[in-house]
């Protein structure tokens, strides 16, 4: 048998400094002036962008928690505007572009009033909580003519990078199915104290955690997804006795010490979100791809493994932190079982939150702002990605019938 080969990967895309001030001219790009809405949770994601010496700044905050709110404030300058109403932060006329990372099922309010007001707009994943609202905000953007960026960091993981460019090699031939597995060993911490327990307030954890998961999916076969069929339940965390106050606010904070699940305590009062689902999709171009995501495992940890005509990658470990090395498995050669594949590449860890990806996210936001171009997921492929598991959501509620995606109200 083969040998297993190692080999590292550095991945592309290293920043660019920018000029720190002057008037904009093809060599010097302009100064941004930025808010947040949604400062004090995923808001820290902006906080990547006040670069004062790199011309980005970040003048303006909102978040209706005073304590986050008077917390990040001062991480940026003693000037900065800060706010509880996001309409006071939306009526200053010196804003390039907003950050909207409040709530999930805040995102059509927010990402709305944003283009409204005439300025551009980096949405938080998921889009919406609805499919309906999605192409709202397309149809609303497309009438603004304001740049509408979506966060899907994922994008911007070195492993899933390594991933994506194997494919395009065409080292495993063309990709004809993909399987991904989401462990979720923290899901009773954060989504099952706070309104993500909530149907209301976030349809399914298929938007809030599939949306980045399937938005991969659709990245690596080059499709979109046509129908679904899927299988799920509330499992687990209905049997936990010990719940919250109504009348206290859900605080959802991870502690590995959380354990085993049927343990937990404080959980929301109310859950009627499914904590296991199973997703078939059929993908425009024949590829197939199935999806798994569990809030009970005792690990925390995406695979995905992605089969094609002349072999297989998988990747173990979603990023790289510290002494751990992410690696992307190959197999390219007949073999029996072989835990390493026929060659395994080592992703070393680059510095930034969720494994580096957000500074990345961020930079690609700002240098689209400059020119137009963009290397991350576009609206279109963010309204799929929803659509995707919203109606997957549907199928599972509905006696696991199949489900047709529609297209895109404005297509």
């Amino acid at each position: 048998m083969k040998e297993t080969a190692t080999r590292s990967f550095d991945p592309p895309g290293k920043p660019v400094a920018l000029p720190t001030s002057g008037v904009a001219t093809k060599d010097r790009p302009r100064r941004l002036r930025l808010g947040i809405i949604g400062a004090g949770g995923r808001g820290h994601l902006g906080l990547h962008a006040h670069q004062p010496d790199e011309g980005a700044e970040v003048v303006a905050l909102c978040d209706t928690d005073l304590e986050a709110l008077n917390r990040v404030g001062p991480e940026l300058a003693p000037d900065c505007l800060r706010t509880p109403d996001y309409r006071t932060l939306l009526q200053r006329t010196d804003l390039d572009a907003v950050f909207v990372c409040s709530p999930d099922y805040l995102h059509h309010e927010h990402g709305m009033a944003v283009l409204s007001s005439g300025k551009g707009l980096f949405l938080e994943k998921p889009m919406a909580i609805t499919v309906a609202d999605c192409d709202a905000l397309l149809a609303q953007a497309e009438a603004s003519r304001q740049p509408f960026y979506i966060g899907h960091n994922m994008r911007f993981f070195p492993v899933m990078q390594r991933m994506k460019q194997i494919i395009a090699d065409g080292t495993i031939g063309d990709v004809q199915s993909i399987w991904c597995r989401h462990f979720i060993s923290y899901g009773g911490d954060a989504y099952f104290k706070d309104w993500h327990s909530e149907r209301q307030y976030t349809t399914s954890l298929l938007l809030q955690k599939g949306a980045h998961d399937i938005d991969l999916i659709h990245w690596f076969a080059g499709a979109y997804t046509q129908r679904v069929t899927a299988m799920g339940k509330l499992s687990v965390y209905n049997q936990v006795a010990e719940r919250r106050d109504p009348e206290q606010r859900g605080v959802a904070k991870w502690n590995r010490n959380n354990w085993p699940p049927l343990t937990q305590t404080e959980l929301s009062p109310r859950i009627d979100v499914e904590d296991h689902s199973m997703v078939l999709l059929q993908l425009a171009n024949g590829v197939q791809a199935s999806y798994q995501q569990c809030h009970y495992t005792p690990d925390d940890h995406r695979n995905f493994t992605v089969i094609g005509t002349k072999g297989r990658i998988e990747n173990c470990g979603d990023h790289s932190t510290g002494d751990h090395w992410a690696t992307v498995r190959l197999w390219t050669f007949r073999c029996g079982y072989q835990e390493e594949g026929t060659e395994s590449i080592r992703v070393p860890s680059i510095t930034g939150s969720h494994g580096g990806a957000d500074p990345k996210v961020v930079k690609d936001f700002l240098d689209y702002l400059r020119t137009g171009h963009r290397n991350g997921a576009t609206p279109l492929d963010a309204r799929m990605s929803v659509a995707a598991g919203y109606f997957a959501t549907r199928s599972i509620r509905e006696g696991n019938m199949p489900q047709d995606i529609p297209p895109p109200a404005t297509a």
